[in-house]
């Protein structure tokens, strides 16, 4: 059987072979419309094009690596399903490297672009130190999801985890509560610690003293906010309330409650943070801060790919918001206010 080739999609689809070859180079500068033709011609014909070839005359792979920390993480999915999309859309592939989050790790991935393996390289929440990045951000389009700490030349996008802890403390506050619970992720990442500042700093405006045995240090993971809350609970001062710096120690603590005996929220009220399926489905809903995890990943790929192109950034750091969606566990439904 004769091999389809790229004049056979072109003719199927009534259009021009720059146009078809453009549609895997420069997606964007195709309309719509033509694009659809192409792809549903290319999906009739089982036109497979020979890429490898393409890209080693271009100097390119057409691909972009996502380095993220755990993969087994819940959060990070919906980031690397916005990433995918984004990526699709523009005419690269995504690959995926799970660093368990060691730092060694990530250096080793960050070497396949030194070794123009891939063309850009999205960081989800990395745990090596920005110099490392540092070093190759000259030559090589980085940009970083989820961590402020880096040296102002490196690009990222995150969200505002300071003002979206402080929201949540305070919708606690405004619903009654002063002996507030808090658990962090891990101190040594800088969004750990812009979160729980976000924490002291609304105690601290509404004149609530912090009782520091009630913040806590954990690892954004079920478990953490598990075991914490079973041992705080059963104290003889407990909280009436918690802000967990993540929906999984969130669901961990309603779940060391409710071993106890406590009541979700009429005894204690619990607010996450991530806004995960789970925190929908949960008994009962959870009231969480919902992170903009689409815009996270549609931007991150938008500037990795500007960058790739050699344009300039309009801006190098976005900061974006986060949504306070309110749900049954923080009992805001009781009518305390």
């Amino acid at each position: 059987m004769r091999k389809v080739t790229m004049d056979d999609v072109a003719k199927r689809c009534k259009l021009s072979v720059a146009t078809v070859s453009r549609v895997y180079t420069n997606p964007e500068k195709v309309s719509p419309k033509n694009r659809e033709k192409v792809y549903r011609a290319i999906e009739e014909l089982n036109y497979q094009p020979n890429m490898l070839a393409r890209n080693l005359r271009k100097l390119q792979t057409n691909s972009i690596l996502v380095v993220i920390p755990n993969i087994m993480n819940t959060f990070f999915s919906y980031i690397l399903k916005s990433i995918q999309n984004a990526a699709f859309e523009n005419g690269y592939q995504v690959l995926l490297g799970d660093t368990d989050k060691s730092p060694e790790m990530e250096e080793k991935y960050l070497h396949l672009l030194q070794q123009k393996m891939v063309d850009g390289v999205i960081f989800l929440y990395p745990r090596m130190h920005p110099s490392e990045i540092q070093r190759v951000i000259d030559k090589h389009p980085v940009v970083i999801v989820g961590h402020q700490e880096t040296p102002a030349d490196i690009p990222f996008v995150i969200n505002n985890n300071r003002l979206s802890s402080q929201t949540a403390t305070e919708h606690l506050i405004r619903l009654g509560h002063r002996r507030i619970a808090y658990f962090s992720g891990p101190l040594g990442l800088s969004l750990s610690k812009e979160r729980q500042e976000g924490f002291f700093s609304a105690m601290e405006a509404h004149g609530l003293a912090v009782d520091e045995s009630l913040v806590c240090e954990g690892d954004f993971y079920f478990q953490s906010g598990y075991d914490l809350a079973l041992q705080m609970l059963a104290s003889p001062n407990p909280p009436t309330a918690l802000v967990a710096a993540s929906d999984e120690m969130a669901i961990g603590a309603m779940k060391a409650a409710r071993k106890l005996g406590i009541s979700i929220p009429d005894e204690f009220a619990v607010v996450g943070f991530d806004d995960i399926k789970m925190a929908l489905i949960c008994e009962p809903p959870l009231t969480t801060m919902a992170q903009p995890k689409e815009d996270l990943g549609r931007i991150s790929v938008e500037m990795l790919i500007r960058m790739m192109k050699g344009e300039p950034l309009s801006s190098k750091h976005v900061i974006l918001n986060d949504e306070l969606v309110i749900r049954e566990s923080c009992g805001f439904h009781l009518n305390r206010l």
